[in-house]
């Protein structure tokens, strides 16, 4: 997915919900921050997405513009309407999403996008092959630098951040040995 995809997607979404915001988490929220960031990151087709002011929405979203729809079969990536409910987000984190808007590419409105930092704790806590494979990728500074650097804010409880999560990153949770 591209930026303009995204972009695309946030007009959409919002037209279709009758809302003028979203919230975007799962991977493609990455390119709130960074819009140019590696391909193998922006690999997936889908953005998830939930109306912020109108969350009841969400089946409309995904009915029109989700996986299998014309939508998805005319623009090569689909709208996954989901209740952001279902992903373990750190306290904190609506103050810290990156706004997408623009007068022309989203008529103005706008998409909240999960920030990176959030995101991979998010990931990590699905804990899902897939998603510790995205955190360890975006660890690898060699390969996309400026992911994962510590947050400008200064915050106290973030400076360790990079450490922590090439820790978590590594370990399994308890009771998930492989079978």
């Amino acid at each position: 997915m591209t930026r303009d995809q995204l972009e695309h997607a946030i007009r959409a979404a919002c037209d279709v919900s009758s809302d003028t915001e979203l919230w975007i988490f799962g991977s493609q929220a990455l390119l709130g921050e960074f819009p140019n960031a590696p391909e193998s990151l922006r690999a997936s087709i889908e953005v998830d997405v939930q109306p912020k002011n109108r969350p009841e929405t969400v089946d409309v979203i995904d009915g029109a513009l989700g996986e299998l729809s014309i939508f998805h079969q005319t623009h090569g990536f689909y709208v996954h309407g989901i209740s952001i409910e279902s992903a373990m987000l750190p306290d904190g984190w609506e103050q810290r999403t990156i706004p997408i808007s623009d007068p022309v590419k989203t008529r103005g409105k706008t998409g909240l996008c999960i920030e990176v930092h959030d995101l991979a704790a998010s990931k990590l806590a699905a804990y899902r092959e897939k998603d510790r494979e995205f955190v360890r990728y975006n660890l690898n500074t060699g390969r996309s630098p400026g992911l994962f650097q510590p947050r400008p804010d200064g915050a106290r409880d973030r400076d360790d951040e990079c450490d922590r999560l090439t820790i978590l990153c590594g370990q399994r949770r308890h009771g998930q040995e492989a079978g």
